[in-house]
């Protein structure tokens, strides 16, 4: 079976939201919570665990920095807008990250790597908290997000050929369900569903734009909401 190629996912018809689902509670939203639940050993299991690929595909490890950027008026998440000429998830927004390379130690290695070419995030600066489980994606890729605290003041320098934008989101307004849209569309006779998490906010001009966070990415930050939520 083909994958699904969408090209305007902010044309796919929203079918509701989870605006029943209770939202993170701020005080599970700070550093000190955070380390906290990262040091527990409580049970959980992941809502969307990934794409299903198709029997003899070989998967490639990959890893993903998640970003909580301790600001004095709470933690942010420190996206990117991928280049638009890229061949996987071009354009899409995303959290720094990319392939496990042979000279990588393990996935946090990488997700410190990639994140230090990507955008020039300083090691110093940060502090990783934990991992999330495996996300799997369409393009053939098996990930694992790592979730770290980042320490300002720090200078980002894009790689312009993988990065058109860095921006940051509040951290409680993606830990709110009711942000959370769910789209629904019709692939080879199925229906399938995807979320997505739109924010406004300034742009590297700061001008008022509209950030439309979806696929694998929307799906990893809905996975850390259940985990905080658990």
């Amino acid at each position: 079976m083909t994958r699904p190629r969408i090209l305007d996912p902010q044309a796919v018809p929203v079918i509701g939201t989870d605006e029943h689902l209770a939202a993170v509670a701020p005080s599970r939203l700070t550093a000190q919570s955070l380390r906290l639940r990262f040091s527990e050993a409580r049970s959980w299991q992941p809502e969307i665990p990934g794409d299903t690929v198709p029997a003899g595909h070989d998967l490639s490890a990959a890893s993903v920095l998640v970003p909580l950027v301790q600001r004095p008026d709470g933690l942010k998440v420190l996206l990117t807008q991928r280049s638009v000429h890229l061949r996987d998830h071009a354009g899409q927004i995303a959290f720094p990250g990319g392939r496990v390379e042979p000279e990588d130690a393990d996935a946090v290695a990488a997700a410190l790597r990639e994140a230090e070419e990507e955008i020039g995030l300083p090691r110093s600066t940060v502090d990783v908290l934990g991992l999330l489980p495996y996300y799997t994606t369409v393009t053939h890729y098996i990930v694992t997000p790592v979730v770290a605290l980042v320490r300002p003041p720090f200078d980002l320098r894009l790689d312009a050929f993988e990065v058109a934008e860095a921006f940051e989101v509040p951290l409680d307004y993606l830990m709110t369900p009711a942000h959370h849209q769910r789209h629904e569309f019709e692939w080879q006779g199925q229906r399938r569903q995807f979320l997505s998490m739109p924010w406004d906010g300034p742009d590297r001009d700061g001008q008022l734009r509209r950030y439309f966070i979806w696929g694998a990415t929307a799906a990893m930050l809905r996975n850390l909401y259940g985990f905080l939520n658990a």
